[in-house]
């Protein structure tokens, strides 16, 4: 007999079938014992006259009688016959796995993160994520754009050598890549124009806050034949709309599960585009204070302002001045054709074109202090011809914590890692 997974259970009224999940939870209520069994797909309700000693948690295979059953979740509810356990679960849990969430704090969500992703609401987190990644390489390719995979191991840091992970590699010293852009520049160089790539991304900075990592997932673009910084904001809200309108299709019972919606495509359009002077001016009128930079009161103050505005709590700032971009960001005078985008109190993304001309480079590298001998294999590609080009990268971590309104980014990695926590 082959499995039912619990989600199908109501469509099995009247017959026997054989089903196999977790203990999530045991009722006895006199001569009757109602355990509910979790699965993949769901919960479902078994009934038994007398059932072996169980632990929550334990794995078992069932078989028995579908019958109707209005108040049992999915209207059905199995009449237990057999019940063998597969593997048995100590009784000592150290923390519930049947309750929500929220009632655990962050660090017991975390020390204990090879049992709390039991958790059906904490495990639907990483379903909606996998489907993310789905949506935004089916949008990349639907434009034309390659998939890569570039090298995590760098001899040099393409960000100017900060914040850098040493790695001792044989005899020498190499770093953990801060980001594929050497790489994925290098390809539009090459003849391939339009890239992306999905892969794990390092930052050694000291941060111990709700919204930085040091390892996260890049979702990272570079196109080709570009005029400006616009070009590549125009692409990111197709991005973002095609990725939010698949997730309103197939993944609203997750949104829901959370309390939460996202934008339509006609919302995303209508984000604002204000630069870096104008975002300064409306944080500071709205604090009542002057404010010389983008910090986290000043992000969540032009989303509110947005969502006034615009109806919608995404805004792009643009035109940031050249000291706070990396140096290959192509200047306009003292400011830089770059963006960030603020999605819901919170930059998810930063990009912008690109400085294709060899010789600008060198100098913007001088005028950085970095020295152009130490990066020459970046350098000998636009010595030898580079169209205009620029990009950007999304951090899936920090979407889905804008997506489903997470606390802490670190609810969104399924094994974070930050200054502290390396484990498990």
């Amino acid at each position: 007999m082959d499995r039912v997974y619990m989600s199908k259970i109501h469509e099995h009224i009247d017959e026997e079938i054989e089903c196999a999940g977790w203990v999530h939870r045991i009722r006895s209520l006199g001569k009757i014992t109602f355990l509910l069994i979790r699965d993949r797909s769901g919960i479902a309700q078994t009934v038994w006259d007398d059932p072996p000693e169980l632990t929550l948690e334990s794995v078992v295979r069932i078989s028995g009688r579908v019958v109707k059953n209005e108040k049992a979740p999915g209207g059905a509810e199995v009449q237990g016959k057999t019940l063998r356990i597969l593997s048995k679960a100590a009784p000592d849990l150290p923390v519930p796995i049947n309750q929500e969430p929220d009632k655990l704090n962050i660090d017991a969500l975390l020390d204990n993160r090879m049992l709390t992703l039991r958790n059906p609401k904490i495990r639907s987190i990483f379903y909606l994520q996998s489907d993310i990644l789905a949506y935004f390489a089916e949008y990349m390719r639907s434009r034309d754009f390659t998939e890569i995979k570039s090298s995590k191991l760098i001899g040099s840091g393409s960000e100017g050598g900060t914040g850098l992970f040493e790695v001792e590699y044989f005899d020498r010293k190499v770093y953990l890549a801060q980001s594929p852009q050497l790489y994925k520049q290098a390809m539009v160089a090459n003849g391939m124009e339009r890239v992306f790539e999905i892969g794990a991304a390092y930052r050694a900075e000291k941060h111990e806050t709700p919204r930085h990592l040091n390892e996260y997932i890049s979702l990272d673009i570079e196109m080709g034949f570009i005029e400006t910084d616009h070009d590549l904001m125009d692409l990111e809200v197709g991005i973002l709309s095609h990725i939010f309108s698949r997730i309103r299709e197939n993944n609203q019972a997750i949104l829901d599960e959370w309390k939460t919606d996202v934008p339509s495509p006609a919302e995303m359009a209508a984000a604002p585009r204000i630069s870096h002077d104008e975002a300064k001016k409306i944080i500071s009128d709205r604090l009542g204070k002057r404010v010389f930079d983008l910090n986290p009161e000043g992000e969540r103050e032009l989303s509110t302002w947005a969502m006034e505005e615009a109806g919608v709590e995404a805004v792009f700032v643009h035109s940031f001045p050249r000291k706070k971009r990396p140096f290959y960001t192509y200047p306009l005078d003292r400011k830089t054709m770059s963006f960030d985008l603020i999605f819901r109190g919170l930059e998810i993304t930063s990009g912008g074109r690109r400085i294709n001309e060899y010789d600008m480079l060198v100098e913007n590298m001088k005028r950085f202090g970095l020295e152009p001998e130490q990066m020459s294999d970046y350098l000998q590609v636009f010595r030898y011809g580079c169209p205009p080009h620029g990009g950007f990268a999304i951090g899936l971590e920090r979407l889905t914590q804008k997506i489903l309104g997470l606390a802490n980014i670190k609810e969104a990695s399924l094994f974070p890692r930050d200054r502290k926590r390396v484990s498990p």
